[in-house]
């Protein structure tokens, strides 16, 4: 009765399955958390949404940033879905489209398993929140999106402001605060303002800026995060923090990490596709 978590797979189903077959996965037995960007770039959203629509209880994954993307298009008029890359088209006239899009759509933004002690998000928390405070945040978008009203925040959720969740946000901005920092969040400053702009490795970012595990003052937490979105931070351990995007899209490796045994493990196959050339980031 394994657990595994899965880093970003954005369309990479051949390199879900052969990592799958790696990790012997027993789908009467075992449970993969997958930490969001199911979807976009690598050419098989369709099928990796089918996979793991299809694993039931087996499965538990967080809503990434690429996720809530395709959500959001779904609202859109037919004329403007059609004008979207072929990758996600393919998911939005699927057959089973309506399926795998209200399968998508309550799927949460953080889970927390406290016999593990481990938390799973897209992202990053805010340096201020408490693992009740982030949970809390995280429910309050859960249920509007299960709602009757998700289309209304599927509509108005994007955007860079505000930068800094608090708790005297309300309405829209509230709610926005929060996806940005679940989904959206690598760097940020001291008070938890997220500088959007910075995506490459620590230590390339500007002065002032910290990766959002290490700010200064932050809240200890007494449990683990395991996160994704950040290809360039890649696999990394410390601070409580297992990050395990391995940019499996850019050509790097598809990330799992066994959370059940004594010492969480990583486990990861090669990525087969050509990198991006020049100096690239995501």
């Amino acid at each position: 009765m394994a657990k595994y978590a899965i880093g970003d797979i954005q369309g990479c189903h051949d390199e879900l399955c052969r990592l799958l077959e790696k990790l012997n996965f027993d789908s009467a037995r075992d449970t993969l958390w997958f930490c969001g960007d199911l979807v976009n770039r690598g050419g098989q959203s369709l099928a990796v949404l089918r996979l793991v629509q299809s694993l039931g209880e087996r499965a538990i994954c967080v809503l990434g940033n690429h996720d809530l993307s395709l959500l959001a298009i779904a609202e859109r008029s037919e004329a403007d879905q059609a004008k979207v890359n072929p990758e996600l088209r393919e998911v939005l006239f699927a057959s089973d489209r309506t399926i795998l899009l209200d399968w998508l759509r309550t799927r949460p933004l953080l889970h927390i398993d406290r016999d593990l002690k481990f938390m799973l998000v897209h992202a990053g928390l805010s340096p201020r929140w408490t693992v009740e405070r982030a949970e809390h945040a995280a429910r309050e978008v859960e249920q509007r999106l299960r709602g009757e009203s998700s289309h209304r925040l599927l509509k108005a959720m994007f955007g860079n402001k505000p930068d800094q969740w608090t708790p005297r946000l309300q309405g829209i901005d509230r709610l926005r605060a929060t996806i940005n920092v679940l989904t959206r969040m690598r760097y940020c400053d001291v008070r938890g303002r997220i500088a959007y702009g910075e995506k490459g490795a620590p230590g390339t970012q500007k002065p002032g800026l910290y990766p959002w595990y290490e700010v200064p003052g932050m809240n200890q937490r007494d449990i683990r995060v395991v996160c994704g979105h950040w290809s360039t931070l890649g696999r990394f351990q410390g601070m409580g923090v297992y990050a395990i995007d391995g940019g499996c899209v850019w050509g790097g490796e598809l990330i799992a990490l066994r959370l059940d045994g004594d010492e969480p493990q990583f486990i990861s196959i090669k990525s087969t596709r050509p990198r991006p050339g020049g100096n690239f980031i995501e």
